[in-house]
């Protein structure tokens, strides 16, 4: 056993290993970028390094950095994590060739499973069911529309080298196929640098079900599966584990398939290997098929361990160590229920754009596992995936867990950054997820119903008012004195794009009332604090204007500045503005050209994704106010439309 770990990746995986690695009396080697030189897993590590840069090309993925890291802290072993390095085959061979571990598979084996058109055809080798689909090498554009009116309608369009929805369109009748296999291959020649795809067959009540596998190179075994199938834009949202409805039969053919498959390639260490299910009638035995098998750990893995009670970080270790199995099949089994939700800094009304921001405040429910590589104070970067944490619930049966998920949902208060957290507890709510009732396209069905703005709050408004009035610990016997009558204040905030006035009546120490549209709430402070119309006051973060009450998953008001608010009044109405940090892949219009609503303008790559920016009204270009490749900031103007006026005449 090595006494050294490197792990060669960052946020809350890097945490995850330190701690597992800390348990087993390792020691931890970290190593960051220049933005991440103050953040968690750095803090935890017993040892940092620093690689320069903000990029992950100028930082995480400079494995050669990463190498010379390992051998200068004395590590002997390095853990990849996740994404990054973790599926580099070319990464393996060189921390061997350097003499150190790689805690992970064979560089064949990743081979093997890299690309999915091969993956595939080695998996009908082993026996493994394979969806119907074109997975050959002729990429011309008139073949592959041919090939799709062969396997039929609807059809999904992946890169062979992709991964986590990136490269991938559902096309549902000939008319959009040259469009989505334009886009999907851009967005996979900019994500993998492979633009290269394969066709399959729709499902079209899929389920998104994986069994965790584990191999030590000669054999493997299963720890079973996790239902994967709550997904937007092919995203997980929540897992969960077992998968429900799951029949004993299915899941000894699940499992002996993904075993199959692992030892088709002599499979060392953790890896997942995914299959699409069709639930339309059921779970049946002859109704799934291999899509892919992630060589690594992955994101969603505590929902196993929380019902096997295995650490698999510890068995990754001590498999790489040169240790065999450290269990037998028979000896694993299945207790209670998991739930995994992952918290992002997204801006869900704007269409789960990715988000950046200070949190200012961010607490975890005690009873909730929370991994998370963040803590109040650190910033959310457009250089890195926007999660949070995942928040991870067991209990003993799904109802239960479900309910201790909703639970520990609403209890999380996290403040500095617009997030999903609004949008993961109606998940939880969602009849007919909590019936068991789960397919890929649930969120989709239902997404106005979970994205609907809260019911009107006028308690937390009006908690909101009396801390922007600066009244909310002042209690003492002179506040709100006056000769003649009671002290007013008029607050203005500021609740998205919707403007509240309310005033406030100070009639005695602790005795304030708030009016706002004919509506009065009677705040009184107690012994046991503030409480409004009779009812305790919900827990609050003030930072600089922002205030943020923590009910309905958090309510956020601003306190706006009048004198700005004037100066910024009637500008930019004709320019369309960049929603969030990120590089211009593509200016599609030039100035004096005509465009209709709905016309791609920009496409945007922020976090890995790419985001068409199109006009939303019809008009004449005045302005290209960016170009090319072009890095542009949130806000940053883009495209500037005439006057309509001006057009006019």
């Amino acid at each position: 056993m090595f006494d050294t770990i490197l792990i060669a990746n960052r946020g809350e995986i890097a945490c995850r290993v330190i701690e597992t690695a800390r348990a087993m009396g390792l020691r931890s080697v970290a190593v960051h970028s220049d933005v991440d030189a103050g953040a968690k897993h750095v803090a935890l590590a017993d040892v940092a390094v620093s690689l320069g840069g903000a990029s992950p090309a100028e930082s995480y993925l400079r494995g050669d950095a990463i190498i010379e890291a390992a051998k200068a802290t004395g590590a002997q072993a390095i853990h990849p994590g996740y994404g990054f390095l973790s599926e580099n085959p070319d990464f393996v061979e060189a921390v061997e060739t350097a003499g150190l571990t790689f805690i992970g598979p064979a560089a064949s084996a990743i081979r093997k499973m890299g690309l999915k058109d091969a993956a595939k055809a080695l998996m009908e080798e082993a026996g493994v069911p394979v969806v119907p689909g074109y997975h050959g090498r002729d990429q011309d554009p008139g073949h592959l529309e041919v090939e799709a009116e062969r396997i039929g309608y609807p059809v999904l369009i992946k890169a062979v080298a992709g991964g986590g929805g990136k490269g991938m369109r559902l096309v549902e009748s000939p008319a959009g196929f040259v469009d989505g296999l334009e886009r999907a291959k851009a967005e996979a020649r900019t994500a993998f640098g492979n633009d290269a795809v394969l066709i399959e067959k729709f499902v079209e009540k899929p389920r998104h079900i994986e069994v965790q596998v584990f191999g030590d190179g000669t054999s493997a075994l299963h720890l079973f599966e996790r239902d994967c199938s709550l997904q937007r834009r092919h995203q997980k949202v929540i897992e969960e584990a077992p998968a429900p409805g799951m029949t004993e039969e299915m899941r000894a053919a699940m499992g002996a398939a993904a075993v199959r498959a692992a030892q088709a390639i002599g499979y060392k260490g953790a890896g997942t290997v995914e299959f699409i299910v069709d639930g339309s009638d059921g779970l049946r035995p002859d109704g799934f098929w291999f899509m892919e098998m992630n060589t690594r750990l992955q994101v969603e893995h505590p929902v196993t361990e929380a019902i096997t009670g295995v650490d698999l970080v510890e068995w990754q270790i001590r498999v790489a160590s040169g240790e065999a199995l450290p269990a037998r099949q028979e000896d694993l089994g299945i207790s209670g229920h998991a739930f995994e939700a992952r918290l992002y800094a997204e801006d869900v009304p704007a269409g789960f754009l990715p988000a950046t921001g200070t949190l200012t405040h961010l607490r975890f429910p005690d009873d909730v596992r929370a991994d998370s590589g963040v803590r109040a104070g650190d910033t959310i970067s457009p250089y890195y995936d926007p999660m949070i944490a995942k928040l991870v619930v067991h209990g003993p049966t799904r109802a239960v867990a479900l309910r201790q998920l909703a639970r520990g949902l609403r209890d999380t208060r996290v403040a500095g950054t617009v997030t999903n957290l609004a949008f993961l507890a109606a998940l939880a709510g969602h009849e007919g997820f909590a019936a068991g009732e789960v397919d890929t396209g649930l969120i989709a069905r239902d997404l106005d119903a979970l994205t609907a703005e809260p019911e009107d709050n006028p308690r937390a408004r009006a908690l909101a008012a009396l801390v922007a009035a600066g009244l909310v610990d002042r209690t003492d016997p002179l506040t709100g004195f006056a000769l003649w009558q009671p002290l007013a204040h008029t607050v203005t905030l500021l609740e998205g794009e919707t403007e509240h006035v309310l005033r406030l009546s100070v009639e005695g120490p602790g005795h304030v009332d708030i009016a706002q549209d004919g509506v009065t709430i009677a705040a009184r402070h107690e012994p046991s604090g503030w409480r409004l119309n009779g009812q305790p006051a919900a827990p609050f973060a003030q930072a600089g204007e922002v205030i943020t009450v923590f009910d309905d998953c958090g309510r956020r008001y601003v306190v706006p500045d009048l004198l700005d608010r004037a100066g910024a009044a009637g500008a930019g109405a004709n320019i369309t503005l960049a929603p969030m940090p990120g590089r211009v892949v593509s200016v599609n219009v030039s100035p004096g050209q005509m465009v209709t609503a709905g016309d791609r303008l920009v496409v945007l790559e922020a976090m890995k994704m790419e985001h068409t920016m199109t006009a939303w009204r019809d008009g004449v270009i005045a302005e290209v106010l960016t170009r090319d490749g072009a890095q542009v900031e949130a806000g940053a103007p883009l495209i500037r439309l005439e006057d309509e006026e001006a057009a006019e005449a």
